[in-house]
């Protein structure tokens, strides 16, 4: 099992995946290597290795799991196979839906388990129709609906002992955020940045959204950040 969320953590026994990088590709690592560099790496990674032509092909993907859905009630059951070797990647995302600027759904998991492709088709099905928070996709709506694909880094534990230990690491724009404390977590991925520029009003919102004090900073909190690229 993984963690699925729905624009947040839901918990449950997780299985991390090791980004293995060609060989030509692989940078001199710096002696005194940081966290926000391993993430800049996996995003150049990410954007250089997908091409226009795998992107398209996630979106097809996304979108025939959501009309499958409407005919069949589950989620397109795709092939990995059948695609490039990118797609056949062990990678986590988030698919995120849009009806005229406001959220319609938002569902991706935080840790990979299976090919990009699987887990693009199984969380566009789920966005549509089985986040809590939204009745499920009607048919009419697909004419207007605007379908994000995130693909996320793995994410990498924080070193914090404070709110603005925690605020003065944070990449306002780059980085999405985990707060885990018992049974409490949720995520903002980066692009919720667009709406909360505030490196402050970003960490309040996400503790709210995890049940947490938005206001004070409770001890045990674990913070993970991690990258993504959206298309």
């Amino acid at each position: 099992m993984t963690s699925r969320a729905y624009c947040s953590c839901r918990r449950a026994c997780t299985i991390k995946s090791m980004v293995i990088y060609p060989a030509h590709l692989i940078t001199p690592i710096p002696q005194a290597l940081s966290i926000k560099w391993l993430a800049t790496e996996h995003t150049r990674f990410i954007n250089c290795m997908l091409n226009d032509t795998e992107k398209s092909q996630l979106k097809e993907v996304a979108k025939a799991s959501i009309c499958h859905g409407f005919k069949f009630g589950s989620p397109l059951r795709v092939e990995p196979h059948r695609f490039s070797e990118m797609l056949q990647q062990i990678k986590a995302s988030f698919v995120t839906l849009r009806r005229q600027n406001a959220l319609r759904g938002c569902v991706g998991t935080m840790d990979a388990y299976r090919s990009l492709v699987e887990d693009v088709a199984e969380h566009a099905y789920d966005a549509a129709f089985r986040d809590s928070r939204f009745d499920p996709l009607r048919e009419e709506e697909l004419e207007d609906l605007d379908i994000r694909i995130s693909v996320l880094s793995p994410r990498q534990a924080m070193s914090v002992r404070s709110e603005q230990d925690l605020l003065s690491q944070l990449r306002p724009g780059t980085d999405g955020l985990v707060l885990e404390l018992g049974s409490h977590c949720a995520t903002f991925l980066p692009t919720v940045w667009e709406q909360l520029p505030n490196p402050a009003d970003f960490l309040s919102h996400l503790k709210r959204k995890a049940g947490l004090n938005p206001k004070g900073w409770e001890r045990g909190i674990r913070a993970y950040h991690y990258t993504s690229t959206e298309f």
